[in-house]
């Protein structure tokens, strides 16, 4: 097996309050927790509060297997208020002025960038400055010898983002991951083709330079695209119980298997099956055997 480094999830890390009570969720903790569990080192960088959720959400993680670089700061633990429609598809309301908006850049960090292997990160937790900047340096301090995964899992929420915002993450990343429902909202942001994902992602690779954009279609399955290719892999059909954090759990998949030095077919593959799965269960980090799961 290849030597993946350390695959670092930078962002949100968040409770979403569920109709059925709170679980720890954020889409970088959440992506680093699928990566720890299939096998590779994993750190989730991001706040919490000086509070009883930000003490729940350290010891979660760390019985989970994640590593973490979580700065303790004088803001509450972010929280999301999550509904569900009749499908058990996710609708949120997220708070503001949280712990996670106060991410800062420092040595620890620098550091942890000099191993880096892949790095996730979205829009939602651009909307202070200073988180930010945050990422951005992080994104900056990793080397080019590394040849990482940088991914933008786009994951736009509510009004926190612009087309500015949007461009300057593109041209950071090297990976976009997207589903219909958010390319649909950008193309006419962007001046990309409508009505056509394929057309609009390959103006993506060519504007950006990317490997590639992974286009996940809920049910109707998922694409990735690259400067050759088109691979599409069918969405394995189950009983949906939510589908919060299954996003989340295809793009670590895919991040993890990658890495581990799977096809990219397979791993394509593999993160259909695992979000499918996560699909069953109720919120976004249930326990698991992967190698049952995957058929591995």
């Amino acid at each position: 097996m290849k030597n993946q480094g350390v695959v670092i999830g930078v962002g949100e890390i968040l409770f979403d309050l569920l109709p059925e009570g709170k679980k720890l969720g954020g889409a970088p903790a959440n992506f680093a927790y699928h990566v720890a569990q299939l096998g590779c080192e994993s750190v989730v960088v991001s706040a919490v509060g000086r509070d009883a959720l930000g003490d729940e959400a350290i010891e979660t993680l760390t019985e989970r297997g994640v590593g973490l670089l979580v700065e303790r700061v004088d803001a509450p633990t972010g929280v999301v208020r999550v509904t569900l429609d009749k499908a058990g598809v996710a609708n949120y309301d997220i708070c503001e002025g949280v712990a996670w908006d106060m991410l800062s850049f420092g040595d620890e960090l620098q550091t942890l960038a000099q191993r880096c292997r892949a790095v996730c990160f979205g829009t939602l937790a651009q909307r202070s400055e200073k988180t930010r900047q945050a990422i951005r340096s992080l994104l900056a301090a990793i080397p080019a010898a590394n040849e990482a995964l940088l991914i933008y899992d786009i994951n736009l929420r509510q009004h926190y983002y612009s087309k500015e915002l949007i461009e300057s993450s593109l041209d950071l990343c090297n990976v976009l991951k997207i589903n219909d429902g958010e390319l649909k909202e950008v193309a006419p942001l962007l001046g990309l083709p409508e009505n056509n994902f394929e057309a609009a992602s390959r103006e993506l690779i060519a504007r950006h330079g990317l490997r590639m954009v992974v286009l996940t279609c809920g049910e109707q399955g998922s694409w990735i695209y690259t400067a050759e290719e088109a691979l599409f892999q069918p969405t394995p059909q189950v009983e949906v119980a939510d589908t919060v954090g299954a996003g989340d759990s295809f793009t670590a998949t895919l991040c993890a298997s990658l890495l581990q030095g799977y096809a990219l077919s397979e791993a394509h593959r593999r993160a259909a099956v695992l979000a499918a799965y996560v699909c069953t269960q109720i919120g976004a980090m249930p326990r698991y055997d992967a190698d049952k799961v995957l058929g591995a």
